[in-house]
């Protein structure tokens, strides 16, 4: 009996980590993006500044209101992701799922890979 109740609470304790979708920035199109959707810069305002996707909302990765400034942004809102190469997107939609956002696309090969007129 012992061993099937420490099988159990161990099956309780795993837990799957939720993974972000992965889009290539290739890919991707600004202008095809479903109503409700959010397309996310994560890059810093002077980043953003120099030039961004169409539609764009500028929330930097490394600023320390990053969480708050997402609670304006619904949790089942599908949320498309991207920063200059990847690296913040990456992580930025690592902490989105763990806040119990649940449709986040990280465009992978960030701004530097995008393409006008795509």
């Amino acid at each position: 009996m012992k061993p099937l109740i420490a099988l159990f609470l161990a099956m309780c304790s795993l837990q799957v980590a939720a993974q972000a979708e992965q889009l290539p920035m290739e890919a991707f199109n600004p202008s095809s993006l479903s109503e409700g959707a959010v397309l996310l810069d994560v890059r810093t305002p002077a980043e953003f500044n120099e030039g961004h996707l169409p539609g764009a909302v500028n929330i930097d990765w490394f600023a320390d209101d990053f969480n708050s400034r997402l609670e304006d942004i619904p949790k089942d809102a599908e949320i498309y992701l991207y920063c200059k190469k990847g690296g913040r997107s990456a992580r930025a939609s690592e902490r989105l799922l763990t806040l119990g956002y649940t449709r986040v696309v990280d465009l992978t090969g960030g701004y530097d890979a995008y393409q006008p007129g795509q």
